[in-house]
């Protein structure tokens, strides 16, 4: 049946900086098509409100707090789910952070600490998911979190653009080599979604009339947009999808 290409029912996914925002929505709509969901997120806070409404809707979850540029805590991370007999199955890279600079303002130690949190964390934690994915001969599914900004350039976010950017060729680069292992390795760029991370972008009425004026959808999108994309990619539905990226953003991207 149709249905059963986008179930998700036996699986684990990993997803991280999901304590909010679109993290959170990617694994709320994993763990709605059957999948165990294992939410990542620095703060534990966000990590324990996170996992409380999560399982009040009867969802099976755990949380766990690790930084994700830190290459041992991602190793102990595995290590750990290794000891508990958790196999991910399905891994979301979704870790990452704005700043906004010009670029001939911009410090080195904040272009690293970008490209850091939103390219290199895809690397680290990939590296881990992969090799267990590889060992364990049952393949596996990698999505990467891109953005407009894989394609699309703005003044003051140059890290954030050329990690984005980046991502699309790291995913591409995961499907050449991992693809004979029957992983899928994708890349959903999201358009401007409005998150607690860009409520003050939408508080600003220029940047807000901006947005809804340049898109064809002509609003901002919202979390839930992105779910059917993240379950389409991470479901056997998308088995033969490799190293591609789709962007959810409203019709953004073809009007530029």
């Amino acid at each position: 049946m149709m249905s059963a290409l986008f179930d998700l029912t036996g699986r684990t996914a990993l997803i991280t900086g999901a304590g909010r925002g679109l993290g959170f929505a990617y694994a709320e709509g994993l763990a709605a098509a059957g999948a165990a969901v294992v939410i990542n997120d620095l703060c534990e806070e966000n990590l324990t409100e996170a996992l409380g409404k999560l399982q009040a809707k009867g969802y099976k979850v755990r949380g766990l707090a690790f930084d994700v540029t830190d290459e041992a805590a991602v190793a102990a991370a595995f290590a750990a789910l290794d000891q508990d007999a958790v196999d991910v199955d399905i891994l979301i890279n979704n870790a990452g952070i704005q700043f906004r600079k010009p670029l001939v303002e911009l410090e080195l130690k904040d272009w690293q600490r970008v490209i850091d949190t939103n390219l290199n964390s895809a690397f680290i934690v990939g590296k881990q998911a992969a090799t267990r994915m590889i060992a364990r001969g049952r393949g596996g599914k990698i999505i990467n979190i891109g953005s407009v900004n894989s394609q699309g350039a703005r003044p003051s976010i140059a890290p954030y653009c050329s990690a984005k950017g980046g991502l699309v060729m790291l995913s591409r680069s995961m499907a050449a080599e991992w693809a004979q292992h029957n992983i899928q390795v994708n890349t959903i760029g999201p358009g401007y979604i409005l998150t607690e991370m860009t409520q003050r972008l939408a508080d600003n009425p220029e940047f807000d009339a901006w947005v809804k004026s340049s898109n064809p959808a002509q609003r901002w999108g919202k979390p839930e947009d992105l779910i059917g994309t993240a379950v389409y990619l991470a479901s056997s539905a998308s088995d033969y999808v490799n190293g591609q990226i789709i962007f959810v953003d409203g019709g953004w991207l073809s009007v530029l």
